[in-house]
């Protein structure tokens, strides 16, 4: 992969051209590009199987054949200096069934801030994380126990520890009551206004589209947009993205 990090740190978090992978015969990913701004959530929205979960590992340095260029954070996708600055959840929940929601958090904080020293930062770390998802009362119950939109939250506070600078949420809300997706959500843009946090997030549902910043419009390996809510419902003449998205498929 010809990667380069020209970028400076000033610059957008994400940065793609030539992006392309190639699985077997099929094409999943064809020359995309586009930028990810840094501070801001961007969402990453398609029908299933169009390639999101394809393109969110090539961005956080996990997916296989990839071809063009791919800067994240002003480093070639992922680079070691990259670990501790980018948070990932993926679809399937990835924690242990057999540790309690505690001891998960403490086992991936002590990966993230090492050493004894770092003993009350961890810990302040996991109480912070587990208030911001909403499981202060599940501290103490076995993963394998819970639901599966518990477990979503036990992954998602797996990724907020140390407050990453890159947060990539691969369908975080799938399966999540009206009620939790509104709290992620506010979640979510708390960590923009407060943090600085860049958000990636993938999802199929286009009425979350209109909670992002920016868009990213993926349909069968190709990029049809990358704009903002606003700008692609003017652009098309839409009133909703859901519109605007099937405007583009049309058109294409």
């Amino acid at each position: 992969m010809n990667k380069t990090s020209s970028d400076a740190e000033g610059g957008p978090a994400v940065h793609a051209t030539g992006l392309s992978v190639v699985r077997g015969t099929r094409s999943v990913l064809r020359d995309l590009a586009f930028t990810v701004p840094r501070g801001r959530i961007t969402g990453l929205l398609g029908p299933s199987g169009c390639g999101k979960s394809t393109l969110l590992r090539a961005v956080v340095g996990t997916q296989a054949k990839v071809t063009g260029t791919l800067t994240v954070l002003g480093h070639p996708a992922g680079h070691p200096s990259l670990r501790s600055r980018i948070g990932y959840v993926t679809q399937a929940p990835s924690v242990y069934l057999d540790l309690t929601v505690h001891q998960n958090l403490d086992h991936f904080a002590a990966i993230l801030l090492p050493g004894r020293a770092a003993a009350d930062r961890r810990r302040t770390e996991i109480d912070r994380v587990l208030a911001a998802v909403d499981l202060t009362t599940h501290t103490h119950a076995l993963a394998g126990t819970l639901s599966g939109g518990q477990l979503s939250r036990v992954s998602l506070a797996v990724a907020l520890l140390g407050t990453p600078d890159l947060l990539v949420l691969d369908e975080p809300t799938v399966g999540l009551d009206p009620v939790l997706r509104r709290d992620l959500w506010r979640l979510f843009h708390d960590l923009t206004r407060s943090h600085g946090t860049t958000l990636l997030v993938s999802s199929h549902v286009m009425d979350e589209a209109e909670r992002c910043d920016r868009l990213l419009l993926l349909r069968d390996g190709e990029l049809l947009a990358d704009d903002s809510p606003e700008a692609l419902r003017t652009t098309t003449g839409t009133d909703t993205v859901e519109d605007a998205f099937l405007h583009l498929v049309d058109a294409a």
